[in-house]
């Protein structure tokens, strides 16, 4: 399995997830198993980025990752392949700078770009800043992108993360390095082009929008006498027990209907939360959130 440099273009909150969620799973032992990445590169906008970043790496790890700032088709130019993790309104700005086009040349570009669809990030590089004027730029091959969206639960490998599905003219090489890439910091789910965007709403609200019901139990417990670290322990334990009997294939409304027991205190607290509306509005955010990608692909 050959060696390749992997270049992240924007190292931030999800891109400094994944990166040291990859660190942690595949680097921090030592290991005589083949990798298809040897060597890193992060790529921040700020000097003051790249030092957080710098400041996070663990000593195991420093020898195989280089941490710069500014310096976006230097990155690509060292790379093998290429990570776009920078924001989506972003990608004008970086993907038409000088020598975009020939740094990323036939190279694998992954996008975690929420509303950027493979197509238009092609359509940006082809007509990026120095592919006009030169009577050689049509001989300059394209990049092969793919479409990826983890979520925070990366950094502790737990990420569900959506592959779309590869377009045609991507290698089965290319696919297999994704796959293993992100299959270190969690699940994998192969989805058609026309399910990533509601896809993409569901993964992060997984994480964003359930943070609201939990902090709700935590605060109705601390207005009751817990200690709100003892009821974030209960609350977490809680959430894991019953993530293993979702996972055991049980349907969420018979898991209530098991737990409630006549007269019981739990009835009360699901009818509390029926009258209140609180299903339809969980549901009426992710059709709001899948609304907004779409007004803004």
């Amino acid at each position: 399995m050959a060696s390749q440099t992997l270049g992240f273009i924007g190292c931030g909150n999800m891109g400094g997830a994944v990166l040291n969620g990859i660190l942690t799973a595949s680097f921090t032992n030592p290991s005589t198993e083949a990798k298809p990445i040897s060597r890193f590169i992060a790529c921040t906008k700020s000097a003051g980025s790249a030092a957080r970043i710098e400041s996070k790496i663990a000593p195991a790890h420093r020898d195989i990752i280089s941490v710069v700032s500014g310096q976006n088709v230097q990155t690509m130019r060292e790379s093998d392949i290429v990570i776009l993790g920078c924001k989506p309104f972003m990608a004008d700005e970086v993907l038409r700078e000088e020598g975009v086009r020939e740094a990323l040349a036939g190279k694998l570009v992954i996008s975690m770009l929420a509303g950027q669809s493979c197509e238009n990030l092609t359509r940006i590089i082809k007509e990026g800043s120095g592919a006009h004027g030169s009577e050689n730029m049509e001989l300059v091959q394209g990049p092969k992108v793919m479409k990826v969206i983890p979520n925070m639960g990366a950094q502790f490998g737990e990420s569900m993360t959506i592959i779309e599905t590869p377009a045609a003219g991507i290698e089965e090489a290319m696919v297999r390095t994704v796959e293993w890439i992100f299959g270190q910091v969690g699940k994998i789910k192969f989805l058609a082009p026309e399910q990533t965007g509601l896809a993409t709403v569901l993964v992060g609200a997984t994480l964003a929008t359930l943070t609201l019901p939990i902090e709700g139990l935590l605060d109705g417990c601390v207005a009751e006498g817990f200690r709100r670290a003892d009821a974030m322990e209960m609350v977490l334990q809680g959430i894991r027990g019953l993530s293993a009997v979702l996972e055991s294939g049980a349907h969420p409304a018979a898991v209530r209907e098991s737990i409630s027991s006549p007269r019981g205190c739990t009835i009360q607290t699901l009818l509390s939360l029926e009258k209140a509306g609180t299903r339809s509005d969980f549901a009426e955010a992710m059709i709001q959130g899948n609304k907004h990608l779409k007004e803004n692909m």
